[in-house]
């Protein structure tokens, strides 16, 4: 995973530009690689962690997770240890 930050994003056009730590260009970001629920989007100046892919016209930041979102807007943990979503009976 990469770290870097949001240098801006359009959500009527649902796209935008992340700068990577580690990088001297910018990675294009659509709003579909971004991961958590409900509405995705992103602001400027704000902290990521993504993977970077080869697209036809450079560089894409994919699997696009805000570092500040809260837990619920997290997605959910798939897996063996993932919890249910089920309570204990009392």
């Amino acid at each position: 995973m990469t770290t870097g930050k949001v240098k801006w994003f359009n959500n009527a056009k649902g796209y935008g530009f992340v700068l990577a730590e580690c990088a001297d260009e910018d990675l294009f970001v659509h709003y579909s690689s971004i991961q958590m629920t409900g509405y995705r989007t992103l602001r400027a100046g704000q902290e990521v962690t993504f993977d970077v892919q080869q697209g036809p016209k450079g560089l894409h930041a994919v699997n696009v997770r805000p570092t500040d979102a809260p837990d619920d807007l997290q997605p959910p943990v798939e897996g063996e240890d993932a919890e249910d979503g089920s309570e204990e009976p009392a």
